[in-house]
C-alpha cells in the first residue's frame, strides 16, 4: 500500500485550485517565457513599416491596427506577468498619449536577453543590478542626443516636425499631411494662461472621400440635423438650454373641466399665448440661435421659425458641455432668458452636407478659439479608427511640448 503524501504547508495554507510555483525552471522561465511571447506579438507592429494586426474581441468587433495601446486592450492579457508590462504600457499611454509600443518592446527586449544570462548561470539579482547600471547609463547618453529643439510651442514649423515623428509610425506616406492638420488644429486652441487640454481637440468621422479630404476647423462639428426650418446663421447668439425645448409640465396631475366648444377654444389659445411669449421673450432679448438637450415640441417649433430662430437639438450632454465650452454659454436648466454672461456667441451656424451626411457646424472667425474639430475622412470605418488614433498621438505630442 502506498503511503499518503502530504502536501506542503503553503499549499495547505490556500484554498483549493491555486497553484505554487518555485524555483529557477518553474517560476522565473516561464514568466519570461510568457512576456517573451507578448513581446514577440507586438514587435512586428512596431516603426513605420510595421505591419497591423486583426483583432476581434469578445463582442466579435473587428480591429485592424498596429497601435499597440489598441491590441493590448483587446487582448485581455491574463497571465499575471506579461499583465505588469501591459500595466506599465498602459501608464505610458496615460502620462504621455504615446509611446506605449516602445514600452514593450523594450520590456520584452531586456527580458528575452535577461533569459540568456539567467542560463549562463547568473543570478536574478546580478541581472537587476546590471539593469540598474545601464539604465543610469543610458539617461547620460539620453542627454547627448537631442537632435531638434521647440523654444516657441506657439511656432507652427518648430510644432510640425514633432507632430510628424508621432504620426508617421500610425500613418506612414500621410505624416506630412497630417501634421499640418493637427498644428493648425491645436495652435488655433493654444492657450496663454491655462494649460493646454486635449479634449479640446475633437474629432469627427465622416465615412467616404480618402484621407486626404480631411481637415480641421475653430469650432465644432455634430452630425445632426436642424429642427427648424432656418438653416444658416452668421454672428448668432446663442442660448443653450440643458431640458427640453417645450412647454413644461407640472408634477402633479390636473383634471380640466370643459362645458362647451369656447371654453375648449380658449384652453388652447391661453396655451399656445403661453408658448409665443416665451419665443417672443428669446427673440427680443436678441437670441437667433437655440440649443436643446432634450426633444423640441411642435408648438415651440412653430414660433421659432416665426421669430426666425434656428434650433439644433444635441442628446449627449457631454456634447452640450463642449458646445457651452466652446461658444462660451452656460446650459440653462429651465425655459428662461439668458442673461448677457450666459448667452454664447458663434460666428457661423450652418448646416453642411460633408459627402452624403448631413453636419452642423458651429465654426468660430477669431484667432483663438476654446475647442476645434478635425473632421476625418476614409473609406472604411477601420481606416477613420487608424487616423484618429494617429491624430490623438499627434495632438498628445503638443501636450508634452506645454508641460
Amino acid at each position: 500500500m502506498a503511503m499518503h503524501v502530504p502536501k506542503s504547508y503553503f499549499q495547505n495554507m490556500m484554498k483549493d485550485g491555486t497553484k505554487h510555483l518555485s524555483g529557477m525552471h518553474e517560476a522565473v522561465f516561464s514568466n519570461l517565457e510568457a512576456c517573451t511571447e507578448l513581446y514577440k506579438t507586438i514587435k512586428t507592429c512596431y516603426g513605420p513599416k510595421g505591419l497591423n494586426k486583426m483583432v476581434i474581441n469578445h463582442l466579435s468587433k473587428l480591429f485592424v491596427t498596429n497601435d499597440a495601446a489598441t491590441i493590448i486592450k483587446e487582448l485581455e492579457v491574463q497571465h499575471p506577468a506579461a499583465k505588469m508590462i501591459v500595466l506599465a504600457s498602459q501608464q505610458q499611454e496615460a502620462e504621455c498619449g504615446d509611446g506605449t509600443n516602445f514600452v514593450m518592446i523594450l520590456a520584452g527586449a531586456l527580458l528575452e536577453k535577461a533569459q540568456d544570462l539567467l542560463q549562463d548561470g547568473l543570478s536574478p539579482s546580478e541581472v537587476i543590478k546590471g539593469y540598474e547600471m545601464a539604465g543610469e547609463k543610458c539617461l547620460e547618453i539620453l542627454e547627448t542626443l537631442c537632435c531638434h529643439t521647440v523654444k516657441d510651442v506657439r511656432n507652427r514649423e518648430a510644432v510640425i516636425p514633432v507632430i510628424k515623428t508621432s504620426v508617421a509610425s500610425k500613418q506612414d506616406g500621410y505624416e506630412d499631411f497630417l501634421s499640418d492638420i493637427i498644428a493648425d488644429a491645436c495652435l488655433s486652441i493654444m492657450p496663454t494662461r491655462r494649460t493646454f487640454n486635449v479634449d479640446n481637440v475633437r474629432s469627427c468621422k465622416i465615412l467616404g472621400s480618402g484621407v486626404l479630404s480631411t481637415t480641421s476647423l475653430q469650432g465644432m462639428v455634430f452630425r445632426r440635423n436642424v429642427e427648424s426650418d432656418i438653416t444658416a446663421m452668421r454672428d448668432a447668439k446663442i442660448a443653450v438650454f440643458s431640458c427640453p425645448f417645450d412647454i413644461g409640465t407640472t408634477e402633479t396631475k390636473g383634471t380640466v373641466l370643459i362645458n362647451n366648444a369656447d371654453e375648449l377654444k380658449n384652453f388652447s389659445m391661453d396655451e399656445e399665448k403661453l408658448i409665443e411669449n416665451q419665443v417672443k421673450a428669446l427673440a427680443d432679448a436678441g437670441i437667433t440661435c437655440v440649443v436643446s438637450g432634450g426633444k423640441v415640441g411642435d408648438m415651440m417649433m412653430h414660433f421659432a421659425n416665426k421669430f426666425n430662430i434656428m434650433v439644433v437639438r444635441l442628446m449627449s450632454k457631454w456634447d452640450l458641455r463642449r458646445l457651452c465650452k466652446s461658444i462660451s454659454a452656460t446650459a440653462l436648466p429651465n425655459l428662461t432668458v439668458p442673461s448677457t454672461e450666459e448667452t454664447g456667441f458663434c460666428s457661423i451656424v450652418q448646416l453642411e452636407e460633408v459627402g452624403d451626411t448631413t453636419v452642423v457646424v458651429f465654426r468660430q472667425e477669431r484667432e483663438e478659439t476654446a475647442m476645434s474639430t478635425i473632421i476625418i475622412r476614409g473609406s472604411t470605418d477601420n481606416i477613420m479608427d487608424d487616423i484618429e488614433r494617429a491624430v490623438d498621438d499627434g495632438v498628445n505630442s503638443v501636450k508634452i511640448l506645454t508641460r
